[in-house]
């Protein structure tokens, strides 16, 4: 139907269009780019991720008030800052094993075992300069939060099944925390490793230096050792 309305507006002589108002203009025009607008992607984009919705109805909005290209610029600022904000506020659970079995799930997703003295973490991300800091405060902040419910903790394991690189600060950063924890008398364990990342382990300071736990092949490797070493420290008190 617009386009048969374009087709008429062509065909009239173009005095006749002069004589138009401009909001009969406009109609005309919304009506033809009406069927564009596809608001089942931005119902979706809402219902599954509101930070991309608020980039597309941004995005729209930087079009519609100051340009096309404004408005492409604008929505490409805004995706670039939603990438680096979740990039510097990686995923880290608190996990558990699953009984019966050697998968380890979150522990506020799944019914899991965990070991009093332990607290096993993992970590969703890369490790680089960008996510170090939330990756540290939320480790000490979960310490904090075990030593005020009374808990002890002798052991962290860093699950690092979801690393796939490390640069220079996230080395750094592993060492610090394994410095900060042997002062608290905490040791450090790493497991599941994937082979790039060990290589720049095996040419940092944490390994050669030494680290205050193990690095385990897997996390069950790690829940096994952990569970038969509180088991024989038991048994000798």
């Amino acid at each position: 139907m617009s386009a048969g309305l374009i087709v008429l507006a062509l065909l009239v002589p173009t005095t006749w269009i002069s004589w138009l108002p401009l909001p009969a203009l406009a109609a005309t025009i919304i009506l033809a780019v009406l069927g564009m607008i596809d608001f089942a992607t931005l119902r979706d984009a809402w219902r599954h991720d509101r930070s991309d919705a608020a980039a597309l109805l941004a995005t729209t909005a930087g079009v519609l008030v100051f340009g096309v290209e404004q408005g492409v610029i604008l929505g490409v600022v805004l995706s670039l800052a939603t990438v680096i904000w979740r990039a510097s506020r990686p995923h880290i659970a608190v996990i558990g094993r699953i009984p019966g079995s050697e998968h380890f799930r979150n522990v506020k997703r799944h019914q899991v075992e965990t070991l009093p003295e332990v607290l096993m973490l993992r970590i969703d991300a890369d490790l680089f300069f960008g996510n170090v800091d939330a990756i540290v405060d939320h480790l000490e902040q979960l310490l904090k939060e075990r030593t005020a419910n009374g808990q002890v903790t002798r052991d962290v394991v860093l699950v690092m099944s979801a690393v796939s690189s490390i640069d220079t600060t996230g080395l750094y950063l592993l060492n610090e925390i394994n410095r900060s924890l042997l002062g608290q008398s905490i040791k450090m364990h790493l497991s599941e490793v994937k082979g790039p990342v060990m290589d720049r382990l095996q040419r940092s300071e944490l390994l050669k230096q030494g680290l205050g736990g193990q690095v385990f092949l897997s996390t069950a490797a790690a829940f096994s050792y952990l569970t038969e070493q509180a088991a024989q420290e038991t048994w000798s008190i």
